[in-house]
């Protein structure tokens, strides 16, 4: 057991205390936020703070802190930043009682691996504020407890907040985390700045706040699927060799949109305004080529286009002015150089560094985020209408463009800008990527599936790998309807090339879509590895919240649901409720996710596999339940295909009797 580890049993290092660090200046950080408070609430922020801390602390620590919140918006009390190397460890090497704990406390410093981690030091995972804690003060108390928890134990998470250990049972969670949950009159984005500022409540985003998140490999898989289909539907190819995709965003989860398209055989142009995440990228290998010209990036396509190249290009600088650079290459030659066209920045934290102005140079904008913040959201308004309006010149002209869920079309269209199809702004002019490209996917209970080897050794995640494909497979085989079968197969086709796509950063860890039957086979087979010793260690089991039941999201995850309740968020609270008694390690419910915070809510699990029966057990459960609960709801919405597959569902397991709804005949007479 690693004796650097062993600083978790201590707590929160104050006996001695760390000597103060600034913040590390070679590691990428987080936008400084404008907090908003008046001065009582900055002392209650402060006050808020100190309450980690013993009295005789306070007077040294409420001035630090009160310095930090006024420099950076928020209190991270960076003086705490461990000073040790932060990854996934093997699991054997945590001081903890339970292996269940130990799991938690792996997957929570993957997700605080700078490997991984978009801004370590501010514990912010991706999405420019998806945080893990709101403070360092918590992340050492919540591995204290984690690592004196006793099997009949549940870790209470408020928001960040340790909240404690209390009694509960072997077969409970053993951790239950909430993230952002508030009254709804006061979800607004002006009630989240405060409260977070105060240090009460967090934005989780989706995997980040549940510990879950496995480095942008997570989203390369489903950002390769939906540029193969949007192919399929948009172009009527399945080559897309010689076809150009135009996005943005290399940062967090958006620098997967690189790999993805060279994976996918196209022709892909990612603008990132942030010289270091492009350095970052290109570094990682997963960007091929980046300039800062813009007459060199128009060439650069050509000529990839020309020779049918793969390839991935990065611009660096706005993606406001590359839209409007190909507009007016379509204007003076009459040609399209871009086919489809999306955009990944943060646009569900617009105006905290999520998305910046074109008006304005990178530094320019910083400084102005932090100092005339009603200008920089003037701005950032004015360059979104600037940018809808290239997209829409260039849709009258081919290019297929669609939301990726990142609240785009939601935010343009709160600028102004013309995306609404009706006067009621209720439809958008251009598609949700679930509506069009995925939706039809998760109604036949396909979703992001993802493991994490907790021995840390590569030849576990390549015969982890060998037992998906296997499974899959033969599923593929089986009697299912045939689009059940091309997924089993296109899924099958990733699994065996994802070792030479090279995607593992921080943990090795796996991404696959599959539907209840595959998890569930393949949860049962990495188990029985795990027992009979195959593998070297056991086995955490999650999946991305953007799944079949896991989110309600009427602009993401449910916005190809009609019937109306694509605002309510009864299926993502009861797959958390769910998971917590069918045998998942821990579950999680968030207000907020890859739209934002007030837009969403969210439920996420872990589940550990240790090679025991009663392990096979929780698993086929809760997985069961995880994947149903959806598709159930999408049946009852209206969707044939989950209707379809929920009837195979009851078929296969006769104690489930799901709702099914009656056929309405769309021309009755009312």
């Amino acid at each position: 057991m690693s004796r650097m580890l062993q600083a978790f049993r201590t707590g929160i290092p104050i006996d001695p205390l760390p000597e103060y660090a600034p913040r590390d200046e070679f590691l990428p950080h987080a936008p400084v936020r404008t907090h908003g408070l008046n001065d009582e609430e900055i002392k209650l922020a402060v006050k808020n703070a100190l309450r980690y801390f013993p009295p005789h602390l306070h007077q040294l620590l409420a001035g630090e802190f009160a310095e930090e919140l006024n420099n950076y918006g928020h209190i991270y009390m960076y003086r705490f930043v461990p000073r040790m190397r932060m990854m996934a460890y093997h699991i054997g090497e945590y001081p903890a009682k339970s292996q269940q704990a130990a799991a938690i406390m792996l997957m929570i410093m993957n997700n605080l691996d700078p490997a991984v981690a978009q801004f370590p030091q501010e514990l912010i995972t991706y999405g420019g504020n998806g945080q893990v804690f709101s403070n360092w003060a918590q992340f050492w108390l919540t591995m204290k407890y984690l690592s004196e928890m006793e099997e009949d134990q549940t870790l209470v998470m408020y928001s960040g907040h340790p909240m404690g250990l209390f009694p509960s049972h072997a077969e409970a969670p053993r951790a239950v985390i909430t993230n952002g949950i508030v009254i709804p009159q006061y979800s607004s984005r002006d009630d989240y700045n405060k409260m977070f500022a105060l240090g009460v409540t967090m934005y989780g985003q989706m995997t980040a706040g549940s510990y879950c998140y496995i480095g942008p490999q997570g989203i390369v898989h489903g950002t390769t699927i939906t540029l193969m289909n949007a192919g399929r539907m948009y172009l009527g190819v399945n080559d897309l060799a010689g076809k150009v995709f135009l996005t943005s965003g290399l940062g967090g989860m958006s620098g997967a949109q690189a790999k993805a398209a060279v994976i996918a055989g196209c022709v892909g142009v990612i603008a990132e305004v942030s010289k270091e995440a492009i350095v970052k990228r290109h570094g990682q290998g997963w960007l091929n080529e980046f300039t800062d010209s813009l007459d060199d990036c128009i060439q650069m396509i050509k000529d990839a286009v020309n020779s049918k190249r793969a390839i991935s290009i990065g611009y660096h600088g706005n993606v406001v002015d590359l839209w409007e650079r190909v507009a007016e290459e379509y204007k003076k030659s009459g040609k399209l150089l871009v086919e489809l066209g999306s955009d990944q920045t943060s646009l569900h934290n617009p105006f905290h560094g999520g998305y910046f102005p074109a008006q304005l140079n990178y530094d320019e904008a910083l400084n102005m985020l932090h100092t005339d913040q009603p200008h920089f959201q003037k701005l950032v308004q004015e360059s979104l209408r600037r940018q809808v309006a290239a997209i829409n010149y260039l849709a009258e002209k081919g290019l297929h463009f669609w939301d990726y869920g990142n609240a785009f079309l939601l935010e343009a269209g709160r600028a102004g800008a013309q995306v609404y199809k009706d006067h009621a702004k209720q439809k958008f002019i251009y598609p949700s990527y679930v509506q069009d490209i995925m939706g039809d996917i998760f109604s036949l209970g396909f979703g992001p599936f993802r493991w994490v080897c907790t021995s840390g050794v590569p030849s576990d995640l390549e015969l982890t790998d060998k037992i998906a494909a296997e499974v899959l497979s033969g599923l593929s085989l089986t009697d299912v309807p045939k689009a059940t079968a091309v997924q089993y197969e296109d899924n099958t086709k990733w699994i065996k090339g994802a070792k030479s796509y090279e995607l593992v950063v921080g943990s090795q860890a796996r991404i696959l879509y599959a539907d209840q039957v595959g998890r569930s086979a393949i949860a049962v087979a990495i188990n029985q590895a795990v027992a009979n010793k195959t593998l070297k260690a056991p086995v955490v089991i999650s999946r991305d919240h953007h799944d079949v039941s896991g989110t309600d999201s009427p602009f993401r995850e449910t916005s190809n649901i009609y019937d109306g309740s694509q605002f309510t968020a009864d299926m993502a609270v009861q797959n958390c409720i769910g998971d917590s008694f069918r045998g998942a390690t821990w579950v999680a419910l968030h207000n907020g996710g890859g739209v934002g915070w007030g837009e969403v809510i969210n439920g996420g699990f872990g589940l550990l596999l240790d090679g025991s029966p009663e392990a096979e057990q929780r698993a086929k459960n809760t997985l069961h339940w995880d994947v149903n609960n959806g598709v159930a709801r999408r049946s009852w919405s209206g969707n044939s295909n989950a209707y379809g597959t929920i009837k195979r569902a009851m078929e296969s397991e006769p104690r489930l009797r799901v709702t099914l709804p009656y056929s309405v005949d769309s021309s009755l007479n009312l």
